[in-house]
């Protein structure tokens, strides 16, 4: 039985230390120790010693030393009713000794109850009894003061009393809900409230009852029942949400600081942003610090860089083609991310064999309460997502995947518009994930596979002998990782296999038995498979230092399959064997790093690292990289944080994207290395307001950047493969960001770039006859540099679950040298009057004009009885404005009449890509 909160003191004790040696004041620290006991008197003014006693003690009442503060109750110890006993109330009356500590030191029973299991009890619980210490004097001391415990016996339910009992859910997503009251029959106060996994049990009398459940965050609402007597009802109420899916602040196990830049999202920040398709990664291109090859494309353009310069990361797996069809979403499902964190500059030393930022999506760590399903469609794809936990076992597989119908609606839209040649335009993609993850003692053993499928190109016309085309993309991967702690520590254990492919088909329309058919005539095929592993161990040493250490280690097999009537891009036959044309090799790459987390006080992070990189091509071709990286972290203010950082990095020649095979035959070339140095601040200004500021500087000693165009049209001239393709370069710009983290219904960002990329180049100077006139060398602009960069965010879930957000996109043109656009051409009169366009010197070229867009995204959310249904409408520039991607320099008019007109026509694509997709959640 509870007994009551409050106790009496009455003559009360105290107990002090004396000495036999000292009959007065207080004893000293080497004096011989001596129990005191004295009697505590009630005044007006409280406890306090009688003057004798004072006197005994050396205590002074006028200085206030007499007076008792006594201890108060902070714990209580309720002493059960005794099982299977049957009686009246009782009570029983302890004296108790509390401590100096406020630990009952003695009991002592004064008044014992009638019943003397009761007694028991009370003797069996009073030890669970805490209080705060009495204080005499300011020193706190031991006092004697009753206790009281009361027992009333347990309410007898009769036989025949009904028992109502189940769990309350939120409507929807099935989330049990915790601590919901249960009013029964208008009653004022609840009669009972749920545990934490939602349960409950109500004990009422037979007949129809009205039970009233309330729950945080949830409407109210009324449930009626009518039971039997004797009857025990198993219920489940579901309370509407008032929002589904709310924009609220969740506390996260979010790892310390000690990079100089990370930028981390989570929840809707990664799947609610409108213009993104509802697709994490995507997200990144609103980053600041990021340029774009062209509006809707996501592939990065990381502080100037290439994009093949920045590495995409799944849980330390490299992944090698990130989206579908350059345009489209990633080849992730959005529902295994959890966070994405992207880092512009400096990343840490785990991130190896890159020269630019990093992107690393964390997978979400499986449910273990139940099932999970998720399925939705758009205008483009459809897919689904499954989790199911298996407790008894520790064992959670998830299963996902996507398919693309886009080739089905373009040949609906040609039938629509009757355009004959847009049914031979095919494009289409499908993706998959799997993960199968157990429990194994204190750690974990994760088996997880993905692959990933694009297919784009024109299909021949129904014409004898029309010619038609394409590109396959395709890559598999299936990693085995395994956590568990170590020497104090977590250590990881991982293998990767993978397989990549990219093949440029031929087709062609043949006659075969009088009918015209379409045939494969070709297929130039780039294939590798890989063999990875890697190891890592994490420990926090002492509050103020932590270790880190880890090595990976990669086997690259790379072919170049030809048939038919194929032959690489550019090919001719007077061609040498040249590794980015007929690229095979075999290539090691292996790494080891350590690093080191020192925080010498509570306002300094300061984090060395150092990376060694080997990169063996057979035969016999091998390059060592060695990179220490620094960052420093100082905290000036609780709001305030200074940060800087700077690494050296290391990379194999590259070619815009990814491309198989090729980023290992291109180690012929060496590799190519570069520094980044960062500093900046972190400011929180107001709750809810975030505030980033960075200045970068990256040299590039040595840059083998390849145009792509150049690769597939064989433009490098005869005699280069004797010749070093390196070159120099550098960046340096500004990042900023204010932020408002997701919370109070709503988030958003607002960022700016300002980028300066060059590179030293050879280039030509042309006369007026477009000839050669002489060969310079100048520090140019790179192909990639947007000077300014601007981004804006927002997204806000009203009540009544409609949700409204748009973003707004900024960007000055890329230069217009040749390499992913046009070059700049200047116009010419000759004496005889004739005209013509002549090329530009590249240190004279021209800009693409500058663009901007406005995306939008509205989406509207309903709870049913088991699963949410999600609605939304999302637009990829809202606002219709056309792109310019390069010029064409022409003349308009007729040369018999008033002459021709020079013109610089833009060429300019109206990228529009309105989805409307439904998701239903299980």
């Amino acid at each position: 039985m509870r007994p009551p909160r409050t106790f009496l003191l009455w003559s009360a004790f105290v107990l002090l230390f004396g000495t036999a040696a000292r009959a007065q004041g207080v004893p000293s620290s080497t004096s011989e120790l001596r129990t005191v006991e004295v009697e505590v008197q009630s005044t007006d003014g409280g406890q306090t010693l009688s003057a004798e006693d004072a006197w005994r003690l050396g205590l002074s009442p006028d200085a206030g030393d007499t007076a008792l503060v006594p201890p108060t109750l902070t714990a209580d110890a309720p002493a059960a009713w005794p099982e299977g006993l049957e009686g009246t109330p009782g009570e029983v009356e302890l004296e108790l000794l509390v401590d100096v500590d406020g630990r009952v030191a003695e009991t002592k029973v004064i008044r014992a109850a009638s019943e003397p299991r009761l007694t028991d009890a009370a003797l069996a619980a009073a030890p669970g009894l805490r209080f705060t210490p009495a204080t005499l004097g300011g020193l706190p001391v031991a006092v004697r003061l009753p206790f009281l415990y009361r027992f009333t016996p347990p309410v007898q339910v009769p036989a025949t009393t009904t028992r109502l009992t189940g769990e309350v859910r939120a409507r929807g997503t099935r989330r049990p809900l915790a601590d919901a009251a249960l009013f029964v029959d208008g009653a004022q106060e609840p009669s009972g409230t749920t545990d934490a996994q939602g349960r409950f049990t109500v004990d009422v009398t037979p007949g129809a009852h009205r039970l009233e459940v309330r729950a945080p965050g949830h409407a109210t609402t009324t449930f009626e029942e009518k039971l039997e007597a004797g009857q025990t009802l198993q219920v489940v109420y579901r309370l509407q949400p008032r929002e589904v899916n709310p924009y609220e602040t969740v506390v996260r196990d979010e790892r310390p600081r000690t990079e100089v830049t990370r930028i981390s999202l989570h929840e809707q920040e990664i799947r609610e942003v409108p213009g993104t398709q509802g697709d994490p990664f995507r997200v990144v291109m609103l980053m600041p610090g990021v340029g774009s090859l062209a509006s809707g494309i996501s592939y990065p353009v990381v502080r100037g860089s290439q994009p093949a310069a920045t590495g995409f990361f799944l849980d330390g797996v490299r992944i090698p083609m990130l989206y579908h069809l350059l345009l489209g979403p990633a080849v992730i499902h959005p529902d295994f991310i959890d966070t994405v964190d992207f880092h512009p500059g400096a990343p840490p030393v785990q991130f190896g064999r890159l020269l630019g930022g990093a992107v690393e999506g964390r997978l979400s760590r499986p449910r273990e309460d139940r099932l999970h399903f998720t399925a939705y469609a758009d205008l483009l794809n459809a897919g689904g997502f499954i989790e199911q936990p298996f407790a008894s076992t520790g064992t959670s597989v998830s299963v996902a995947g996507r398919i693309s119908y886009s080739a089905l609606l373009i040949s609906l839209a040609a039938n629509t518009l009757n355009n004959k040649e847009a049914e031979q335009v095919r494009a289409g993609f499908w993706d998959y994930q799997a993960r199968i993850e157990q429990k194994v003692g204190q750690g974990r053993l994760r088996l997880f596979a993905l692959g990933s499928s694009d297919d784009v190109g024109l299909s021949s016309r129904l014409e004898e002998g029309s010619d038609g085309g394409g590109v396959t993309s395709r890559f598999h991967r299936i990693d085995l990782r395994g956590t568990h702690p170590l020497a104090g520590g977590e250590g990881e254990l991982g293998v990767t296999l993978g397989w990549d492919g990219l093949g440029l088909t031929g087709e062609q329309t043949l006659r075969t038995g009088g009918n015209l058919v379409r045939q494969d005539v070709g297929e130039y095929g780039l294939n590798q498979t890989s063999l990875a592993a890697r190891t890592g161990w994490r420990r926090v040493l002492t509050d103020t230092l932590e270790v880190a250490v880890g090595a990976d280690v990669e086997n690259r097999r790379s072919a170049t399959t030809i048939t038919g009537t194929a032959r690489p891009p550019g090919w001719k036959p007077s061609d040498e064997a040249d590794p980015l044309k007929r690229p095979s090799a075999i290539a090691t790459f292996s790494g080891a790093y350590a690093s080191v987390t020192w925080r010498p006080s509570d306002t300094w992070v300061v984090s060395p690292g150092l990376r060694v990189d080997a990169y063996h091509l057979v035969p016999g071709l091998t390059f060592t990289a060695v990179e220490p990286r620094l960052s420093v972290r100082h905290t000036l203010t609780d709001t305030l944080t200074l940060k800087g950082g700077a690494g050296l990095f290391h990379q194999p020649p590259t070619v815009l994207l990814h491309l198989p095979a090729i980023d290992t035959a291109s180690l012929r070339y060496g590799l190519q290395s570069g520094a980044q140095f960062d500093v900046g601040a972190e400011w929180k200004a107001l709750e809810g307001l975030e505030l980033s500021a960075d200045a970068y500087f990256n040299p590039l000693s040595r840059a083998v950047e390849f145009d792509l165009v150049d690769v597939a049209e064989n433009r490098r001239r005869r005699g280069s493969l004797g010749t070093d393709p390196a070159t120099t370069g550098y960046a340096y710009g500004l990042d900023l960001m204010a932020r408002h983290p997701l919370g109070n219904h709503w988030f958003g960002w607002v960022s700016y770039s300002f980028l300066q990329s060059r590179r030293k180049v050879r280039f030509s100077r042309y006369g007026d006859d477009n000839r050669v006139v002489e060969t310079v060398e100048g520090t140019l602009p790179f192909a990639f540099e947007q000077a300014h960069v601007f981004n804006a965010a927002l997204s806000y879930k009203f009540g009544n679950n409609w949700t409204v957000g748009t973003v707004v996109h900024f960007n000055t043109g890329r230069p217009e040298s040749g390499q992913i656009t046009s070059q700049t051409q200047r116009f010419v009169k000759g004496p005889d009057d004739s005209v013509n366009w002549v090329r530009q010197d590249l240190d004279r070229a021209g800009r693409l004009a500058s663009f901007f867009r406005v995306d939008a995204r509205i989406a509207k959310s309903w709870a049913y009885q088991d699963f949410t249904l999600d609605a939304s409408l999302d637009v990829l520039n809202l606002s219709a404005q056309q792109e310019v991607i390069a010029y064409e320099y022409r003349f308009e008019g007729f040369e018999d009449q008033a002459g021709l007109e020079p013109q610089r026509a833009p060429l300019q694509i109206p990228i529009i890509v309105p989805l409307f997709g439904l998701k239903a959640t299980y």
